[in-house]
C-alpha cells in the first residue's frame, strides 16, 4: 500500500499543479473578459471591415451590411459574450502563456528557472505579432473565399460563422508564432541542443507546410504561404540563436575547467 501510495503521489500532486494553473489562467481571463465587453463594438467594426463598413452602413440609416447578419433574438447577446471572452484570451495572453510554460517545465532547477524571464518577454509579444499577422492576412482569405461565389448568387453570411473563422485563423498565426520561444527556451533549459533543433531541418519543413495546410481555416495556397514562410523563417532563426547559445556554453565550461 506505501508503494503505491508513494507512487500515485507525484500523479496527484502534478494534476493538482494543472488545476491551479488552469484556475488562475481563468480567473485571468475571466476579468480581462469585462475590458473586452466595453472595447465590443470598436472589434466589431474592425473584424466586419473585410467584408463590409459598418459604420458606413450605419451612417446611410442601415443597421446592417446587407451581408452580414445575427440570427435570432439573443443573437446580439450571444455575440456580445462571444466577443468579450475572446478578447478575454488575448488581453490575459501574458498570465496564461507564463502558465503554460510554468507547467510544461516544472522541473527546472533555480539558476534554470530564470529563463521563464526569457519566456514571459518574448511569449507575449511574439503572440501578438502572430495575431496581428493573422488579421492583416484576413481580407486576403475572405477576398479568395467570396471570389468562388457564383454572380448569380448572393453570399449571406452568419456573423457566428464568420466569427468562428476569424478566430481560427487569428489564434493559428498567434500561437504559430510562439514556435521559435519555445524551442529558444527549451535550449536555454538544457532540454534541446541548437542541433537537435535543426538536424531534423527536412521533416520540420515539411511538418510546418503541413500545420499550415491543416491548422489554417481557408486551405487556400496563399494563405498558407503567409503562414508557413514565417513560420520557417522563425523555426530556423531559433535553431541559429540556439546553437550560438550551445557555443556559449560550451566556452564557458571550457574556462571553468581551467
Amino acid at each position: 500500500m506505501k508503494k503505491d501510495s508513494a507512487k500515485a503521489m507525484p500523479l496527484l500532486s502534478h494534476f493538482n499543479e494543472l488545476r491551479k494553473r488552469l484556475f488562475k489562467s481563468a480567473l485571468t481571463i475571466g476579468l480581462s473578459s469585462f475590458v473586452g465587453w466595453f472595447l465590443y463594438d470598436n472589434i466589431i467594426n474592425r473584424l466586419a471591415a473585410p467584408i463590409c463598413d459598418l459604420r458606413k452602413a450605419t451612417d446611410i440609416g442601415s443597421s446592417s451590411c446587407g451581408v452580414l447578419y445575427i440570427n435570432g433574438v439573443l443573437g446580439p447577446i450571444d455575440l456580445k459574450f462571444k466577443i468579450s471572452i475572446i478578447l478575454g484570451i488575448l488581453i490575459a495572453s501574458p498570465v496564461w502563456l507564463y502558465q503554460l510554460w510554468a507547467f510544461i517545465a516544472p522541473g527546472l532547477h533555480k539558476k534554470e528557472k530564470r529563463n521563464s524571464i526569457f519566456f514571459v518577454l518574448f511569449a507575449v509579444p511574439f503572440f501578438a505579432i502572430g495575431v496581428f499577422a493573422g488579421y492583416l492576412v484576413l481580407p486576403i482569405a475572405v477576398d479568395v473565399l467570396l471570389s468562388f461565389t457564383p454572380t448569380s448568387l448572393s453570399n449571406l453570411v452568419k456573423f457566428d460563422d464568420y466569427l468562428s473563422f476569424v478566430m481560427q485563423l487569428i489564434f493559428v498565426f498567434g500561437i504559430a508564432f510562439e514556435l521559435p520561444v519555445f524551442l529558444v527556451s527549451l535550449n536555454l533549459a538544457h532540454i534541446l541542443s541548437g542541433h537537435s533543433i535543426l538536424k531534423p531541418w527536412r521533416y520540420a519543413i515539411f511538418g510546418i507546410t503541413l500545420f499550415s495546410a491543416i491548422a489554417t481555416p481557408t486551405g487556400d495556397p496563399i494563405t498558407m504561404f503567409f503562414l508557413a514562410v514565417p513560420l520557417t523563417i522563425l523555426y530556423l532563426s531559433a535553431g541559429a540563436i540556439s546553437l550560438l547559445v550551445d557555443k556559449s556554453r560550451r566556452r564557458r565550461s571550457v574556462n571553468d575547467d581551467d
